[in-house]
């Protein structure tokens, strides 16, 4: 499947499978609710947990309303494109489909060019995970099928992805709480 045609699908409000940075993910537009809320509804997901929302770039934080200070501005300048997600604090309620109440989501900028080229194009994702709620994540587009099946608009197939998830990270009061060890280790200030 070529660029402007997933594009063209994910602007389309259509989900489906891509690869990211890590995993295979179940991707949607952030900016459809109908189309997040059918992600929980594929991945069986308890709805009290929000997605990482994929970014193509730092300043697309500031279009979920997003407030931080200079220390937290340069630390994420440094450590995006990664494989490390931050919990920033988003109250906006009109964004409540993605925070699921928790006033805060969790960005990425990811690490692979060809998937921020994309993001750039169509505006923030949630792609979690390929894969229902407490099974292994798919490796592959097979796997993927089975969890998922005629379910989904499209699946694009880049052979086999293993990978640890991204690292997921809260910072609060300039101190960085590591709630998910993934693909990258990170110290534990923001200076």
């Amino acid at each position: 499947m070529d660029k402007k045609e997933i594009i063209d699908k994910i602007k389309n409000e259509k989900v489906g499978v891509l690869g990211t940075d890590t995993l295979y993910g179940l991707v949607a537009l952030a900016s459809s609710r109908a189309s997040v809320e059918y992600v929980y509804d594929l991945k069986k997901r308890d709805r009290q947990k929000p997605f990482i929302v994929l970014i193509s770039k730092f300043d697309d934080i500031f279009s979920f309303g997003v407030e931080i200070d200079g220390g937290i501005k340069s630390f994420l300048k440094k450590i995006w494109p990664g494989k490390i997600s931050v919990i920033l604090p988003c109250d906006d309620d009109k964004l409540f489909y993605i925070h699921r109440g928790k006033k805060s989501i969790a960005f990425r900028v990811p690490d692979k060019k060809s998937l921020r080229d994309i993001i750039d194009e169509t505006g923030p994702i949630v792609a979690p995970s390929a894969n229902l709620e407490g099974s292994l994540p798919a490796k592959n587009i097979k796997e993927a099928k089975e969890y998922f099946g005629s379910k989904i608009d499209f699946y694009n197939d880049e052979g086999t992805l293993s990978s640890k998830p991204s690292t997921l990270i809260k910072v609060e009061d300039n101190k960085i709480n590591v709630l998910r060890r993934g693909e990258v280790n990170i110290k534990k200030n923001v200076n």
